[in-house]
Formats: structure tokens, C-alpha cells, sequence
């Protein structure tokens, strides 16, 4: 892989680590060994955390002006900018995303987001008055009550493969904007794209021991972030499971705990929207083959329309291109690895087996000898109560379910364990907004999308806790501290 990025050691607290033993870093498009990264051993974690306490402990970035702090991370980013080609080519190889994806939704979106979130944390207030009645602020003999915002401390953001370095940018830079120290730990199945963040830390002038970045390829390392004394916060982005497990290893030491985890979106159309359909299935699967939890792949559609629907869509999904990332012409590339194909071929064996008909796809696409393709795969099914309208599967699946009436669509979408994000369309906005409006998710399209360091996400039900993004997701990391002060008398 050309452009790859050579740099593959861990950032800890400002020294460069390397490791005896290694992580395989395996290319999902043809399996071959992209590279060699060595895993940060446990006691430089250990230290990572250590270091990372010292450094809020001692104010030198907590206690930095807000407008400082604002100067080295756009430093940062335009440090990561410089690098555009290498990066892009690296979140290809070891991810499979297709280049637009890459450069265009990741890349570019997630530096325009960061600075977003730069600009925004400068225009929140951060102390302001409290309100109290006057009476009471007579009575009190109290002059002032102010409502602070701070840095909770030590964070650990862990994050997934599926978007690792715009996820990254979302944890990082609002954590860092609001003066925390930040123990950064990305999958192990796509590290090189976040180890990046380390020589744009050191090339922007972070503090030492304000971040570090460690790989692993295993989970002590994970675990030690979400059981340290030391650390205040846990953010992650990753599946339902794995979150549960976070928030119990968490509750000992009380640590605040966000979560954006698994979905299983509805996508709504109304009567008069159905001829959106294609345009809305292609968008559920492009760029990451599905791999989103985000995505809308259970399409809700008027029953009367249904077979037209399923042949429309099919139609689009056979249109797709299944092939090299690297190439331009690619809709779809891999899935990330051998397990998460089986997992794709499983599901549809099962939804089958529950009813479901296999209408287009299914399996692996001819022509690929090597990789871990995945046919652009649609399912008719019968009821909300089948396997592939229940899972979280992480692939390119969509399943297409009928409705009766609009009270039946919002109850089919809500039938879910799940409330991460959702779609309506309709030619009605009003109408739509209206329906969008009894959706139990955290987010809901109307006839367009958003992705903007302005606008909120995270979920509803087993989707998470918290949101990341929006002012929420400043928030997020910080504390609320109540003063009232008065005349000593």
C-alpha cells in the first residue's frame, strides 16, 4: 500500500513507545498484512494514565486560556491536514472504505467538524448567573450565584474501526477543547490512523501528558482505562455489549461513563415519498458497506407499494460497485474482517429461516477471490419480529417491511431495543416532522441529513448514554460546579 504512514509507535504523554510485542494490521480488501504495529505495553499505559493525571492536576493546559488551548488545536488540525494523501490512503487500506469515503466524508468532514467544535466551545458561556429569586437572595444575604462549567480530568476515549479517525476528532477535540486530559485507545483492527495524533500533538505544542494514544490488540489495556482511580470519564463509541461491560467495570470508581453504541435505524416513507427509495438504500450501505451504526437499514414502506419498492430497490443495489477500495468507481468495499462477513452470511440464513425472502444478494460477490466482500444484499420481511429487523448487523443488509398506516410505521420503528438515528420522508414537510416527532431515537432525518459539529448525536433505549457533538456534547466533558457567594458579615 502506497502512502501508507510510517510512523507506527504509541504517543505516550510525549515520548515516543514502541513494544515487543506486535499488532497485524491486515488490509480487508485482499488480506494481505498491511503492517507491523507494536502494542504499548501495559505499564507505559499505566503511565499514560499517571502522566495524564499529573498534567490536569498541575493546570499547564486545564488552566490555559480558552483561546490558547484554541490556538494549538487548530495547529493540530492543520497539522493533520498536511498529511491529507497519507491518511486517506492509510484509512483505505486499513479499513476498505472506498476513497470518496475516505477522503471526502472522513478527512475532509472531520477536520471541518473538529474546527466547528472549536469555534462552538468559544461561544458557549462557561460561568454565567444562576437564577435565584431576589427574595431569597435578600433573605440569604447571598450577592452571587454562578453556574460553572469545568474539565472533568482524565478521559479515556475508545474508539471503533468503522470511522476511526473521524471518531477520533469527535471524542479528542471537544475533550481537549475543554481543558481534560485525554488517553486516546482506537481499535486494534484500524490504530494507524489515529497514531497520526501524536505527531500533530508534538508538531502543535500540546502539553506533555495532555494525550496519549495507545494500541493493543486484546482488551487489558482497555480495561485498565475503565478501571484506573486515576480516570474520571470513559467515552466510547462501539456496540451495546461491549458498553454494558464498560459501564460495570466504571461503577466501582463512579466514573462518568458516554456511550454511542449500537442502532437499528428506521427509514419511513410515506405514501407520496416512495419514489425517494433508491436514493435512500444506496445511502444505508455506501462508504461503510453498511459498517454504521447510524444506519437506516430497515426501510419502512406503505405495504401497497411494497413489491414495486423491493423491485426498485433491488435494481439499485445490483447498479452498485462492489470492488478495490483504491478505486474511484467503488460504492462498496470490504467488511473489515472474515468474522463480520460470516456474521452477514449467518443473519441471512436465519432471517431466511424466520420468513424472510432472499430478494437480491446474499452472499459473496463473484470475482474476488481474497477480501472480505459482501453482496449489496436485500431482504422482503414479513414481520419486525425477524432476526435481521432486531440486529445490529454491521453490513450491507437491508430489510424492507410493510405498513399499514402511520400508526403502524411508528410502532414498527419503535420496536426496537435500539434509538440511535431514523429517517422520514415526505413531500409534506409538516406531515413527516409530525411523524418524526414520536420517534423514541436520538436523532431524526426529514427528507435530508446533517453532520455538523453544531448538531447532536446519541441514543435513546440500549443506544447510549450522552451525546457527542452539539452542545451536549461539550457538555459531555464537563463538570457543573455551583458557587454562591456572599458578604461576610
Amino acid at each position: 500500500m502506497e502512502n501508507i504512514l510510517p510512523d507506527h509507535r504509541s504517543y505516550i504523554a510525549g515520548d515516543w513507545v514502541t513494544g515487543v510485542d506486535t499488532i497485524a494490521v491486515e488490509n480487508p480488501a485482499d488480506e494481505s498484512r498491511l503492517a507491523e504495529i507494536p502494542a504499548t505495553p501495559l505499564p507505559e499505559i499505566e503511565r499514560a494514565i499517571r502522566e495524564a493525571r499529573r498534567a490536569f492536576d498541575s493546570g499547564v493546559w486545564a488552566d490555559t486560556p480558552a483561546e490558547d488551548r484554541a490556538a494549538v488545536l487548530r495547529a493540530l488540525l492543520s497539522h493533520l491536514e498536511t498529511m491529507r494523501e497519507p491518511l486517506v490512503a492509510t484509512m483505505i487500506g486499513e479499513a476498505g472504505q472506498p476513497q470518496m469515503f475516505a477522503d471526502r466524508s472522513q478527512f475532509l468532514s472531520g477536520l471541518a467538524m473538529a474546527r466547528g467544535m472549536i469555534d462552538l466551545y468559544l461561544s458557549l458561556s462557561h460561568e454565567e448567573p444562576n437564577p435565584v429569586p431576589v427574595g431569597e437572595l435578600i433573605r440569604g444575604r447571598v450577592a452571587l450565584s454562578l453556574r460553572r462549567h469545568e474539565p472533568v480530568g482524565v478521559v479515556a476515549a475508545i474508539t471503533p474501526y468503522n470511522a476511526a479517525f473521524i471518531m477520533a476528532l469527535q471524542k479528542l477535540v471537544p475533550a481537549l477543547m475543554a481543558g481534560n486530559s485525554v488517553i486516546l485507545r482506537p481499535s486494534p483492527l484500524t490504530p494507524i490512523s489515529s497514531l497520526v495524533f501524536g505527531a500533530a500533538a508534538e508538531a502543535a505544542g500540546l502539553p506533555r501528558g495532555v494525550l496519549s494514544i495507545v494500541v493493543e490488540s486484546g482488551s487489558a489495556g482497555a480495561e485498565l482505562l475503565t478501571t484506573h482511580p486515576a480516570v474520571d470519564m470513559v467515552s466510547f463509541t462501539g456496540s451495546t455489549a461491549v458498553g454494558r461491560h464498560i459501564m460495570a467495570q466504571a461503577a466501582p470508581t463512579l466514573k462518568r461513563v458516554a456511550l454511542e453504541l449500537g442502532g437499528k435505524s428506521a427509514q419511513i416513507y410515506l405514501d407520496d415519498a416512495v419514489g425517494k427509495v433508491a436514493t435512500g438504500a444506496a445511502a444505508v450501505i455506501g462508504g461503510t458497506a453498511g459498517q454504521a451504526c447510524v444506519a437506516a437499514t430497515r426501510m419502512l414502506v406503505p405495504r401497497e407499494h411494497k413489491d414495486e419498492i423491493l423491485e426498485l430497490v433491488s435494481r439499485t443495489y445490483a447498479g452498485l460497485v462492489v470492488g478495490a477500495p483504491a478505486d474511484p468507481s467503488t460504492t462498496i468495499g470490504p467488511l473489515i474482517s472474515a468474522a463480520q462477513r460470516q456474521r452477514c452470511e449467518e443473519i441471512v440464513e436465519r432471517a431466511v429461516d424466520k420468513g424472510a425472502t432472499l430478494v437480491q444478494g446474499g452472499g459473496r460477490p463473484s470475482g474476488f477471490p481474497r477480501g472480505y466482500y459482501f453482496e449489496p444484499t436485500v431482504l422482503d420481511v414479513p414481520d419486525n419480529g425477524n432476526p435481521a429487523a432486531q440486529e445490529e448487523i454491521f453490513g450491507p443488509i437491508l430489510s424492507v417491511l410493510g405498513y399499514r398506516d402511520i400508526d403502524d410505521a411508528v410502532r414498527i420503528a419503535n420496536d426496537s431495543r435500539y434509538g440511535l438515528s431514523g429517517q422520514v420522508y415526505g413531500s409534506d414537510p409538516a406531515a413527516a416532522t409530525a411523524v418524526a416527532r414520536r420517534l423514541r431515537t436520538g436523532a431524526v432525518n426529514v427528507n435530508t441529513a446533517l453532520f455538523s459539529a453544531y448538531a447532536p448525536s446519541g441514543g435513546y433505549k440500549q443506544s447510549g448514554l450522552g451525546r457527542e457533538r452539539g452542545p451536549d456534547g461539550i457538555r459531555a466533558f464537563q463538570e457543573v460546579k455551583h458557587l454562591v457567594i456572599g458578604e461576610l458579615r
